[in-house]
């Protein structure tokens, strides 16, 4: 059984979808939310920023990724 591997823009930031079922990884996000309230979703989004950060472990893909959603909002 064989990984996926991401192939990095040259920035260093993957911006294509890596999931198999893209609509299923959204419903998950969208579930975990279901039934908190605001400041309960925002305190699960934190901690999911923070776990997921450490798990890239590479500060400038981070600080990509931080500006990408920026530019979005």
């Amino acid at each position: 059984m064989s990984a996926a591997v991401a192939i990095p823009t040259a920035s260093g930031l993957t911006r294509e979808s890596r999931f198999a079922d893209p609509d299923s990884a959204f419903r998950l996000l969208t579930q975990a939310h279901r039934d908190l309230d605001e400041r309960a979703s925002a305190a699960l989004n934190a901690r999911l920023v923070l776990i997921l950060a450490n798990h890239i472990g590479d500060e400038q893909v981070l600080r990509e990724a931080v500006a990408l959603a920026r530019e979005a909002s």
